[in-house]
């Protein structure tokens, strides 16, 4: 039982991060803002990352999910925020941004493979160690502290994996999980290293570099983005750059690195993308490249995919392949309620009972 009080702690904070309960449902007239300047600012303290998700959950809970759902849902929403809010002493209408964020490691000194790592960090209008206090009373126990630079972390290690992990040495890096308030309103948990690595970001040290903040926030207007370079966490992770025991003659590249939002006005859902193909050239190549095999699916698909192919354009614009797809919002509104309808259970006739063949009774003659 306290390791299910436990997990229920630790996954609400987790839920908290990736923007799922991140805040009370509004009005449906309310507008609010992209994101400001005090947001930005706050995302400049993320360590370093190879790959990040931004999610923007005030905009995502009030202008995206009323349309999902049916004012006595909405409703219902709402109150369970209300309950969040009365337990944990948290008010998850003040959640300003979630970003979960990767970085790739390089290989150790015996050339093996080492896992990436993970952190999912929350910001807003709360007392980060208010939440951080409620997590250690709710755990029962199963949360362990250590200081770390004059920050508290508090670990937790997840069993069922342990004995995972003896089969399948990669989950090794998953089987602790790490949770720490790097600044008062900030809240962070992952890999014990990377939310170590928060810590010292906050600090003023290791800090993200602007260049992957300014691609992950391009459109300010985003209500969720990812940006990253692919061919940099490649090459770090297989030895491209060396190893732990030593680094190796590099090459920098952007080839590969990426950005992708989604964005919505009055009638479609918008996303946008872009890719570094390093050249004008290769960029053209690769974007005739995904035409044909676009125009190919299109062929081979029936009405409907076909109509969805088509809203897909990729093009090549300098050193970038750029993607342009907009989807109109009562389409996608009715696939996802078509998609989450209960399945009518099947009805099927009764079975015809058989007529039973009398039996003829054989009569013997006498002799």
């Amino acid at each position: 039982m306290k390791y299910l009080r436990l997990c229920s702690a630790l996954l609400l904070i987790i839920v908290f991060s990736a923007g799922a309960l991140a805040q009370e449902v509004l009005k449906e007239s309310a507008k609010l803002s992209a994101p400001n300047q005090s947001v930005i600012s706050s995302l400049s303290m993320l360590p370093e990352a190879d790959a990040l998700i931004y999610f923007n959950p005030q905009r995502i809970l009030n202008e995206v999910v009323p349309k999902f759902m049916s004012e006595k849902d909405v409703a219902g929403m709402r109150g369970s925020f209300e309950e969040v809010k009365k337990n944990l002493g948290v008010d998850p209408a003040r959640v300003e941004y979630s970003v979960l964020a990767f970085r790739f490691r390089k290989p150790a000194a015996d050339l093996s493979f080492n896992a990436p790592e993970f952190i999912s960090v929350t910001g807003g209008d709360f007392s980060a160690d208010s939440l951080l206090t409620v997590a250690r009373l709710m755990s029962g126990g199963k949360l362990r502290d250590e200081t770390y630079n004059g920050k508290s972390i508090s670990l937790v290690t997840i069993e069922p994996l342990v004995k995972e992990a003896e089969k399948n040495p990669l989950l090794k890096s998953f089987t602790e999980l790490a949770i720490a308030a790097v600044a008062p309103n900030m809240i962070a948990a992952g890999s014990p290293a990377y939310v170590k690595a928060a810590i010292d970001s906050a600090a003023g040290t290791g800090r993200i570099d602007p260049g992957s903040l300014n691609s992950l926030l391009r459109d300010p207007n985003a209500l969720i983005s990812a940006a990253g370079s692919p061919w940099g966490s490649f090459s770090k992770s297989f030895g491209l750059l060396g190893t732990e025991a030593g680094d190796r003659a590099r090459c920098d590249s952007q080839l590969g690195n990426f950005y992708v939002g989604v964005t919505m006005d009055a009638t479609n859902f918008m996303l946008r993308g872009f890719m570094n193909a390093d050249n004008p050239d290769t960029a053209k190549i690769i974007s005739n490249l995904i035409g044909g095999l676009m125009a190919h699916a299109s062929s081979a698909s029936g009405a409907a995919t076909q109509s969805t192919l088509k809203s897909i354009r990729f093009s090549a614009e300098d050193n970038d392949v750029v993607l342009r797809a907009d989807f109109p919002q009562q389409v996608v509104l009715d696939f996802i309620k078509k998609q989450t309808e209960p399945k009518k259970p099947e009805v099927t006739a009764p079975a015809t009972p058989k007529k039973k063949t009398p039996v003829r009774r054989r009569t013997r003659r006498r002799g």
